[in-house]
C-alpha cells in the first residue's frame, strides 16, 4: 500500500485497514490507528507510517481515545526476511527480550541480527523492545485492575524505576496518570483479567466454531454459540481463558485466569494465534480467489483454527493418522481424562513427561501408534524450545501429514498444504481442476476452504 491507499482507508474509518497503519497528526502531534472515531484531520497535516513504532520513534504520542495499542498486530507475510520476522514476533510473544539470547535462539550472531532488523524495521532492537514492553503494559493499565508494579514485571521490566522512566520516554505520559480512578488494584494471585482482542473484519464465526464444535475436548475445552475456551498449562503457569465473539465491535472480549502474570504477554498472543486475530483476510480471500479459477465458492472471513502447542497439536494429529474425525476426538478425550493433570477443577492436556511416563495400556490400538506418541513426547521432553518439527521426521511413526498438521494448527503457520488429508483429497477431486501452487502463501487457508465444501 502507499500513502494515496492510506488516505483512502482513514478518510473512510474503514475496519478492514486496521493495525495495517498508523496516521500521525503533525498539529496535535498524536498518532492513531485509522478507525479513530476523533475528527478527521486534513490531510496536509497528516503522516503515515506502517508500524506504531515508527510513529513513536518520530516523536507522536499515542491516541488515548483509539488507543493503538489495541489495534491488531500486523500481518505477519510482508516479505519480511524470515531471521528479522521471527525475531520480531519473539519480542511480540514476550518470549526473549535479551538480544544475544535472540540471536542464539535464532542461529546468528547478534550484530547481524541487529543490522537486518533495522534494515527492515526501521528501529533498533532494544528500541523496538522497549516500544513493545511499554505498550503492552499501557493495555493491561488501561484495561485491567492489576497494580502497576505488577504490570511492570508482566511486560519484562526488572524494577518500577525502569519502567517509569521507559514508559515516559516512549510514551511521552507517567503510567500513573492513565489509569482511570474507578479501578481499584486487584488480588493478583488466579484474578481474572478482562480483555478485549480486535481483528479486522470479516470473521467467520460461524464456520470457526464448528470447527472446534467438532474437535472439542471436555473439560478442558468449552464452546458456545458465541465463544470459545480452554485450560493451558506449561512449566511457568496455569491459567484458562473465555473468549466471547463481539461481531459489531470487531473484537473478542477475553477474561484470562493466571497464576503468574509474568507469562500474560506470551499467553494473550497466543490466544490471537489460536483464534487467528492478525490476518489480513480480505487480502488473503481475494489472493485465493484469484488463484483457483472459479473451482469453488470462497467462503468470506475463514480463519486458522489454532491448537494451543506445537506438542499437543502434534499428539492430536498421532492419533487422528488413517481414523475419523470422531474417531481421533474420541483418543484425544481419553488421553486428557486418563494422563491429563487436574487441579482446583480444571484440567489440562498432558505434558510430554507425563506421556514420556506412561505406556498407553488404556489404549486398544497398534503398539507402533502407542510407541509414535512415547517418541513425541520424549523428543519434546528433551527439546522443549525446538521450533523446526521438521526434526520430528526423523522419528518413527511420525510422517509428513502429522508434522504438516502440526504446523497448520500449533503454529499457525500459513502456508501449509494438507495435501496427503482425505478431506482434502475428497474436497480437490470433486472441484474444478486449479493449481494449487498459486495460491501460495497462504495454501493453510485453502486447506481450510476446501475442508469447507465437504
Amino acid at each position: 500500500m502507499n500513502d494515496k491507499h492510506w488516505q483512502k482507508a482513514r478518510q473512510s474509518r474503514d475496519p478492514r485497514f486496521d493495525g495495517l497503519f498508523y496516521v500521525a497528526v503533525k498539529s496535535t502531534g498524536i498518532y492513531c490507528r485509522p478507525i479513530c472515531p476523533a475528527p478527521t484531520a486534513n490531510e496536509i497535516n497528516v503522516a503515515y507510517y506502517q508500524y506504531a513504532h515508527n510513529a513513536a520513534k518520530a516523536g507522536f504520542r499515542p491516541c488515548m481515545r483509539c488507543r493503538p495499542d489495541s489495534a491488531p498486530g500486523s500481518f505477519a507475510w510482508q516479505g519480511v526476511k524470515t531471521t528479522a520476522l521471527r525475531a520480531k514476533q519473539l519480542i511480540d510473544q514476550g518470549a526473549c527480550y535479551d538480544c544475544e539470547k535472540l540471536a542464539a535462539r535464532l542461529g546468528v550472531s547478534s550484530r547481524y541480527l541487529r543490522r537486518l532488523f533495522t534494515q527492515h524495521f526501521g528501529i533498533s532492537i532494544t528500541q523496538y523492545r522497549l516500544f513493545n514492553q511499554c505498550h503492552f503494559a499501557k493495555k493491561l493499565i488501561q484495561e485491567t485492575t492489576l497494580p502497576l508494579t505488577h504490570i511492570a514485571f508482566a511486560a519484562g521490566f526488572n524494577s518500577i524505576r525502569r519502567f517509569n522512566d521507559a514508559f515516559l520516554q516512549q510514551l511521552n505520559i507517567a503510567p500513573s496518570k492513565l489509569r482511570s480512578s474507578d479501578k481499584a488494584p486487584s488480588s493478583i494471585v488466579n484474578s481474572t483479567l478482562n480483555l478485549t482482542l480486535p481483528f479486522r473484519p470479516p470473521y467467520n464465526w460461524p464456520a470457526m466454531q464448528q470447527f472446534l464444535a467438532k474437535r472439542l475436548i471436555a473439560p478442558m475445552e468449552w464452546i458456545t454459540a458465541t465463544s470459545y475456551g480452554r485450560t493451558f498449562s506449561d512449566e511457568h503457569c496455569k491459567g484458562s481463558f473465555n473468549a466471547e465473539f463481539i461481531a459489531q465491535k470487531n473484537h473478542f472480549k477475553v477474561a484470562i485466569t493466571i497464576n503468574n502474570t509474568h507469562c500474560l504477554q506470551q499467553v494473550i498472543t497466543n490466544i490471537r494465534r489460536v483464534l487467528d486475530l492478525d490476518a489480513d483476510i480480505n487480502l488473503i480471500t481475494m489472493h485465493i480467489q484469484d488463484n483457483i479459477n472459479n473451482a469453488f465458492a470462497v467462503s468470506e472471513g475463514l480463519r486458522l483454527p489454532g491448537i494451543w502447542s506445537s506438542f499437543e497439536a502434534g499428539i492430536r494429529a498421532v492419533l487422528g493418522q488413517q481414523v475419523s474425525v470422531t474417531a481421533a476426538h474420541n483418543l484425544v478425550t481419553k488421553l486428557v481424562s486418563e494422563l491429563g493433570e487436574q487441579c482446583n477443577g480444571a484440567v489440562y492436556f498432558p505434558t510430554p513427561q507425563q506421556l514420556v511416563n506412561s505406556d498407553f495400556a488404556f489404549f486398544k490400538m497398534p503398539q507402533a501408534r502407542k510407541n509414535a506418541l512415547y517418541n513425541l513426547a520424549q523428543f519434546c521432553t528433551l527439546n522443549p524450545q525446538c521450533d523446526d518439527l521438521d526434526l520430528w521426521l526423523n522419528l518413527k511413526g511420525i510422517g509428513p501429514w502429522t508434522v504438516n498438521y502440526a504446523k497448520l494448527r500449533g503454529q499457525s503457520q500459513p502456508d501449509i498444504l494438507l495435501d496427503g488429508d482425505l478431506g482434502v483429497k475428497k474436497a480437490q477431486a470433486a472441484v474444478a481442476v486449479f493449481n494449487s501452487d498459486n495460491c501460495a502463501p497462504f495454501r493453510s487457508y485453502l486447506t481450510f476452504q476446501l475442508w469447507q465444501q465437504l
